[in-house]
């Protein structure tokens, strides 16, 4: 069966013009546009890992709605997967001075350029626009011996190392540093835990459901279909509010743990861009994010609205960009 995500990822698809070549040069001609009320032109945005994920849904979703609003059009979408977004990081930064180019991002570029070692950073970027969050969740399978976050934890802390738990992401990702600081939030040495890395939710769940994990840590979208099918059961999720999409699911705080944890996705563009060059991203994304279509999609995706644009856009990365480069230098990472 079909997810929702990979129905909605083909529909998107078919409306999206996508760049083949993930290594073509800077588009020759730099079309305009936008200020005189016309669509925005020549736009490409890259998304620095495969077809199918958080990244690329939330790409195809943004350039769909800024050509449906006539905000923009023709606008190319291109995949350049590699080193948990780094070498999509690496591609922008030699971008420089491109003004038609940005990149869609998140929380896992801000951890993987750590992990990854590598030489372009996010602080080497323009900031554009933090666009949405999304909570994460801890899932037990149906049949768990633990019925509550505190069930959880209770055999957490007696042994650690003994309990798994797996993520969706490589160390310095956001499946990753959840459960590091859910540890750190219960009492537990981050580099005592037992992570199980996987190649997205695809392999997750199949862990999950095969008994070979304590519990799962994950953005909830990854699991609405098993918890709708009862296959899978929520402890609880990691937002500051419940969610409506999980009504019964309470949140760590309702569970005694001071946390809150979001994942967030975003875009930046190349260093070096002009004033009037990033006032067009910023315009153009903030007039989108204005839209009915786009409440729409934030509705249908269970996305949290978290737009924040231009300059404060880049003290949030900041304080990102630290918070996460602490964490894992503690878990000898960084």
């Amino acid at each position: 069966m079909r997810s929702r995500r990979a129905a909605l990822v083909g529909a998107l698809a078919a409306v999206s013009m996508i760049a083949v070549s993930a290594c073509g040069a800077t588009a020759d001609k730099e079309e305009s546009g936008g200020g005189d009320g016309k669509p925005v032109t020549g736009l490409r945005l890259m998304v620095p890992n495969t077809p199918g994920s958080g990244y690329d849904l939330t790409a195809r979703t943004v350039t769909q709605v800024m050509q449906d609003t006539d905000i923009a059009s023709g606008v190319q979408v291109f995949n350049l997967p590699g080193a948990s977004g780094t070498v999509g990081l690496q591609r922008l930064v030699n971008e420089k001075g491109n003004g038609k180019m940005a990149m869609q991002m998140g929380l896992g570029v801000v951890g993987a350029s750590y992990t990854s070692k590598s030489e372009a950073t996010l602080t080497d970027t323009t900031p554009v626009a933090k666009l949405i969050e999304e909570a994460g969740a801890i899932v037990v399978p149906k049949d768990s011996p633990y019925k509550t976050m505190d069930d959880l934890v209770t055999a957490w802390k007696k042994d650690p190392k003994k309990l798994a738990v797996g993520g969706g992401s490589s160390p310095g990702g956001p499946d990753h540093l959840l459960p590091m600081q859910l540890a750190k939030a219960v009492g537990i040495k981050p580099k005592d835990v037992n992570y199980v890395s996987y190649d997205g939710g695809g392999e997750l769940l199949p862990a999950i459901l095969g008994n070979k994990l304590a519990f799962g840590a994950s953005g909830f979208g990854e699991f609405l279909d098993q918890i709708e099918a009862g296959q899978v059961r929520v402890l609880a999720v990691t937002s500051e509010k419940p969610i409506d999409a999980l009504k019964d699911a309470p949140t760590l705080k309702d569970s005694g743990i001071d946390l809150v944890f979001t994942n967030w996705r975003g875009i930046v563009a190349p260093p070096g861009i002009t004033a009037e060059q990033k006032k067009t991203w910023v315009d153009s994304l903030t007039r989108m994010h204005d839209s009915k279509e786009w409440q729409a999609q934030l509705e249908k995706n269970g996305w949290v609205d978290a737009f924040v644009a231009g300059d404060d856009f880049g003290t949030f990365l900041t304080e990102q960009d630290k918070a996460v480069a602490d964490l894992l230098a503690e878990l000898g990472l960084a």
